[in-house]
Parts: structure tokens; C-alpha cells; sequence
């Protein structure tokens, strides 16, 4: 009978394992249906705002605030868009740009990295270089230029130099915090489990801080892109095409539909990856349940 009372009980901590690990399943929550619902929930808000920001920009051009040749409504930036998406120039120049950012953000990825671990591993250079850090955050990237382009001249060196120092201190901030907040009671269990030096990292503690340390990523990416635009508009490297080149171009030659047209492909950029950003965050917040 013991035996039995045993298994029952084994049985019912399993089920409640998979209540609670498992997402809720029924007839009408994998349905088309319910899914087309859910993506409307989400997208409708979407629709509104762009059409209530096409609808303020366009009532500011008919307020007459500024010529149309300056300040051209949407009714003209939007077939110059149009026009712009469907040449060669277009997307090699965002093909340049993404190359850039990407390589960019993956330099800062690995130095802030390497930083945040250092960081919360010893205490002392925690207390030498934490303060540095949150100050590095602060400085408008911008002001790295001058001295990136004396130590690297007109090149994609300075460019990749100044997104690693906007980037990287936001990225090694996320991993501290992450790390700083894994709860003590799961830094015992690896403890216990026999886990130590790199594979109490790895298997333990880089997971936990992941949700927290993703928020960094995302902080850390903005500041990466941010950065980028600037370069890009301060360092133009022979002539190479670029969103930042095809900006300046147009500034250049006052052409101010196709100028605020790029601006709207800078927009769009920064919003898909911040869609990207989000979506990985509430996925290590299922997973770590953080949120339902």
C-alpha cells in the first residue's frame, strides 16, 4: 500500500509538471481562426497609428507651416518610396548598410560579453569600471567621431569602432543586471549539482540572466544603429552607397521627397528589429515563466 500511495503521488506531481510546462491546448486555440484573431489584436493598433501619423503629417503640410518643396506631404513622399524600393541602387545600399550594422553589433556583442562577465565575476573591477560603463552609456555617440576618424581615418574602421563603443557597455550592462538577479536558491541547486567554473555559467546561470540580458541586446542594438546613421552621414567612404550616402545625397540636392523617404526606411528598419527583439523576449519569458 505504501508503494501505492507513492506512485499516486508521483503521478500527480507529474500532471501538475505538466499543467504547468506545457501550454494550454484546446480545439479553438490552434485554430486558424483563432490565430487570424490574434494576429488582428496585435496588427489593428498598428494600422491606426500609421494612419493617425499620415493624417497629422498631412494636415501640418496643408497648414502651410512650410512650403511643399521643403516639407512634402505624404501624397508625395510615398510614390517617391515606392519609386525607391523597386531600384538596384535601393537595396544595395540597404544590403551595405545591414552589412555594417550587423558586423557592427556582433563586435559589440562579443566585447560587452566578455566585459560583463569580467564584470560580475570580480568584484574589484566591478567597483574600478562600473561607474565607467554606466557613463559610457550616456555619451551621444556622436562625439567619437572626431577622434574615430583620427585614429582610423575616412574608413569602415571608424564607423565599426564607434558602434562598438555605444553598443557594447549597454550589452554588458543587460548581463550584469541578468546575472546579478539570478536567484540565490538556483545559484545553491548548481552548487549541489556539482556545477563549476565555465559549465556553472553555461548551463546555469547565462540561461537564467538571458531574459534580462536580452533587454540589454535590444538597448544595445538602438544605440549600435543610432550610431551607424550617424557614421554613415559623417564618413562618407568614396562615395560607397549607403541609406546614410542616399541621405546626404538628398539633402544635397534638396530633394525633399526622397530624403524624407529614407527617413521612413530608417524607421521601418529600427521597428522590425525591435519586433524581432521583443518577440525573442516574451519567448525566454514563456519559457522561464515569466509570463503566461
Amino acid at each position: 500500500m505504501p508503494d501505492a500511495d507513492v506512485r499516486d503521488r508521483d503521478r500527480e506531481v507529474h500532471g501538475l509538471d505538466a499543467l504547468e510546462l506545457q501550454p494550454a491546448r484546446g480545439t479553438g486555440a490552434t485554430g486558424l481562426g483563432a490565430r487570424a484573431r490574434v494576429l488582428w489584436s496585435a496588427t489593428w493598433p498598428k494600422l491606426v497609428a500609421v494612419v493617425l501619423v499620415l493624417a497629422a503629417w498631412q494636415a501640418v503640410v496643408w497648414s502651410g507651416w512650410r512650403t511643399e518643396f521643403v516639407f512634402p506631404g505624404p501624397d508625395r513622399v510615398l510614390p517617391a518610396l515606392f519609386g525607391e524600393i523597386t531600384t538596384p541602387e535601393f537595396w544595395t545600399a540597404v544590403q551595405v548598410t545591414m552589412r555594417r550594422a550587423l558586423t557592427g553589433f556582433a563586435l559589440a556583442l562579443a566585447v560587452g560579453v566578455v566585459i560583463g562577465l569580467a564584470v560580475s565575476q570580480f568584484k574589484p573591477l566591478r567597483a574600478a569600471i562600473g561607474s565607467l560603463i554606466t557613463g559610457l552609456q550616456t555619451m551621444p555617440s556622436i562625439v567619437w567621431f572626431p577622434f574615430a576618424m583620427l585614429l582610423y581615418g575616412i574608413s569602415e574602421s571608424a564607423i565599426m569602432f564607434v558602434i562598438v563603443l555605444g553598443a557594447a557597455p549597454s550589452i554588458a550592462g543587460g548581463l550584469v543586471s541578468g546575472i546579478d538577479y539570478v536567484p540565490p536558491t538556483l545559484l545553491r541547486a548548481g552548487q549541489v549539482m556539482g556545477l563549476r567554473g565555465a559549465q556553472r555559467y553555461t548551463v546555469l546561470i547565462i540561461p537564467a540572466a538571458l531574459p534580462m540580458f536580452v533587454t540589454g541586446l535590444k538597448q544595445g542594438w538602438a544605440f549600435a544603429w543610432r550610431s551607424l546613421m550617424a557614421g554613415e552621414l559623417l564618413v562618407i567612404i568614396n562615395q560607397q552607397n549607403s541609406i546614410g550616402w542616399a541621405l546626404s545625397q538628398a539633402r544635397q540636392l534638396n530633394d525633399a521627397d526622397r530624403l524624407l523617404s529614407y527617413i521612413i526606411i530608417v524607421l521601418v528598419i529600427g521597428i522590425v528589429i525591435d519586433v524581432f527583439f521583443n518577440w525573442a523576449d516574451r519567448a525566454l519569458r514563456r519559457r522561464w515563466g515569466i509570463t503566461a
